[in-house]
């Protein structure tokens, strides 16, 4: 599936982000209800946030996610709110999760994705003077 860029008044983006992240512990808590209510608060909060849910899947120890997000986010800060939100709310209706100190480790992988492959582009900037 080709994605579309984002057009904005000053910018014309395509930002897509693969996360994966752990309970703490990397417990498997992600089960039955949990796992449901967790793809619809992600869901949720991605709206709210104006950034396309591209894939989702849970693990019952880990998580996958990819978007599509603005230039102005960072991975920090889109880290920061799923993992925030997520633990917040599902600690609010999941009170066996309470017991954990957190829900979540504060470490996670991110890595970027896009239309083109960085071989393309590399050879698409090398290639710009002896374009006439």
């Amino acid at each position: 599936m080709r994605q579309s860029y984002r057009n904005t008044k000053t910018t014309v983006s395509l930002i897509n982000y693969h996360f994966v992240f752990c309970p703490r512990y990397r417990r498997k808590v992600l089960v039955d209800q949990v796992e449901i209510q967790f793809k619809q608060i992600v869901i949720k909060i991605c709206a709210d946030q104006d950034w396309q849910l591209l894939a989702l899947e849970v693990m019952p120890d880990h998580v996958h996610i990819v978007l599509n997000a603005r230039p102005t986010d960072s991975p920090a800060e889109l880290m920061a709110k799923l993992k925030g939100i997520t633990s917040r709310r599902l600690r609010e209706q999941f009170k066996h999760l309470n017991h954990l100190q957190s829900l979540w480790t504060r470490s996670y992988f991110v890595s970027t994705a896009g239309n083109v492959s960085s071989e393309t582009i590399q050879r698409y900037v090398e290639e710009q003077k002896t374009r006439g």
